[in-house]
């Protein structure tokens, strides 16, 4: 990996995605912008001069190939895109189950299979945003946990398939993170949302950056982010 390399970041315009995304401009570090909304990614990329921004849609992942170029080198790939509705599987409809999977786990694997390439050549990591319901089931989530197991699983085997290639895998298993869909989240269960305790987004993008300032000695494999009132046995 040289230091020139790009960092793409899928949901670059999401709360996540920009709060790493500023981070790592000021660190000098090479920025391509992935996300649907150009408008949204082209009002980021003038804070960040020199930042590309790439369109395409995580939740189309058919549609990739014809729409997304990449650097000849990453240095790194960052899922940061996702949703999340909560409902019972008793209530679930296969739409929503079917939105989940689509954008959750098949629009990522589909966007690293086409970085793959560029990966291999920069040495670079691939870091996946996951969830705490990704290792530990949790009631009236079905969509999500089904596609958040889905992504650990996609993370296993691909570390697996790409390490003697150079690539590294991440996979950051989050509690509550306080962003906009947290927000969201919270009025579906019918509870008062508290940004403050929970997750920042800050800390979020300063342990994505650990990861991808691991040296070259050493990969995280698996991260377990927990906020300051996770209950602990």
């Amino acid at each position: 990996m040289a230091d020139n390399d790009a960092i793409l970041i899928s949901g670059a315009s999401g709360c996540i995605g920009s709060t790493l995304a500023r981070l790592l401009h000021a660190d000098g570090r090479a920025l391509v912008l992935f996300g649907r909304n150009r408008e949204s990614l082209d009002k980021l990329a003038v804070e960040l001069p020199g930042a590309e921004v790439l369109v395409g849609d995580i939740g189309h992942a058919d549609t990739l190939a014809g729409t997304t170029t990449f650097p000849e080198r990453l240095a790194g790939v960052v899922h940061a895109a996702g949703i999340c509705e909560g409902r019972p599987f008793a209530d679930s409809d296969p739409a929503i189950i079917r939105e989940h999977l689509e954008v959750n786990l098949v629009g990522p694997s589909e966007l690293t299979r086409l970085a793959l390439p560029a990966l291999r050549a920069g040495r670079g990591s691939v870091v996946l945003v996951n969830s705490l319901v990704g290792l530990y089931p949790w009631p009236g989530w079905i969509g999500y946990a089904m596609s958040k197991y889905g992504l650990r699983a996609f993370a296993e085997t691909l570390r697996l398939e790409e390490f003697d290639k150079g690539v590294r895998v991440t996979s950051i298993f989050a509690s509550r993170v306080a962003t906009p869909l947290q927000a969201k989240v919270h009025a579906q269960e019918g509870k008062e949302y508290v940004p403050d305790e929970w997750v920042q987004p800050e800390t979020m993008a300063r342990t994505i950056r650990t990861v991808l300032d691991t040296p070259r000695d050493a990969e995280l494999k698996d991260i377990t982010l927990m906020h300051q009132h996770y209950p602990r046995p």
